[in-house]
């Protein structure tokens, strides 16, 4: 198996925590995920073999099962541009340049994670007051939107509504509200049919000739909590399919989630490929090209 942590091509636009973005030309893009990880915010040092094709190949899954609900900016799969090495282009998209929306878009469906956290410690998720009693785990009788702040460097920030609606407008807020929402519960829904539950997830929109455009990955083992319906059992941490094993394995070492990050070793690599396969197995019912 092979492991690209950095691609090296002409026109490089941006290197983020996981993607090499180029100038593609006549207003497109080539977005390359890579095989980097990232956890807490924080670039890992080791890979993950075979990551970036999962989550560009997945992102091409929900783009096209989504694209009635809202327009998104993915042209293709990169796997015919003749001029890409063939690893790069298995992990390769072609999209449409928009203009980003600074505002990270998570949607949950049960509580875990940043969520559990506050919960415990506030009795809130969001900012906004929860039902005592809650385990962590259990289902929200309605998906819940908590937008985050979309930081360059460092950490995202969790952000009310209320900021939000300062930040982008009251407006374009109840639109990507609703959107983001909606999405979560098509692939709710179909996920739970192929053994999936999706917990949560984060998406990012952009305007493309100033029109809402969904952007970015979307529904990735990177961006969704996975987790397997049959292990589901709320009041502790859930069987999953997504990098939750490389928080709870970097947490166990005592790491402050600070640079640098350690290594990873050669077994949590290996399960994490392994769930990161069966997660784009199970919810696509394909084969990774």
């Amino acid at each position: 198996m092979t492991t690209v942590r950095e691609t090296e091509l002409p026109d490089l636009l941006y290197r983020g925590k996981v993607r090499d973005t180029y100038d593609w030309g006549e207003g497109r893009l080539l977005m390359v995920a890579t095989d980097r990880i990232s956890a807490f915010d924080v670039v890992l040092p080791t890979g993950i073999p075979e990551k970036g094709a999962v989550l560009s190949q997945i992102s091409a899954f929900w783009f096209d099962r989504t694209s009635s609900i809202i327009p998104n900016h993915m042209v293709s799969l990169a796997n015919d541009e003749k001029e890409l090495p063939r690893e790069v282009a298995r992990r390769a998209m072609i999209v449409r340049k928009a203009e980003r929306i600074d505002v990270e878009c998570v949607v949950r469906g049960y509580i875990t994670g940043s969520a559990w956290s506050e919960y415990r410690r506030e009795g809130t998720v969001g900012g906004e007051p929860m039902p005592t009693g809650l385990r962590e785990g259990d289902r929200f009788p309605e998906p819940l939107f908590t937008p985050t702040t979309k930081a360059e460097v460092g950490h995202d920030e969790p952000i009310t509504i209320s900021q939000m609606e300062d930040m982008v407008g009251t407006e374009l807020t109840r639109e990507l509200a609703d959107c983001s929402v909606r999405i979560y519960e098509f692939a709710r829904d179909l996920a739970l049919e192929r053994g999936i539950l999706i917990a949560d997830t984060k998406m990012e929109f952009g305007l493309i000739g100033g029109v809402l455009t969904l952007i970015d990955e979307l529904l990735t083992p990177d961006s969704s909590r996975f987790w397997d319906v049959e292990g589901y059992a709320p009041g502790s941490s859930q069987p999953n399919y997504d990098k939750q094993f490389v928080r709870d394995w970097l947490d166990a070492q005592g790491w402050d989630h600070e640079p640098p990050a350690p290594e990873l070793p050669a077994d949590v690599v290996a399960r994490t490929h392994s769930r990161y396969l069966e997660a784009y197995n199970k919810l696509t019912r394909g084969k990774l090209a």
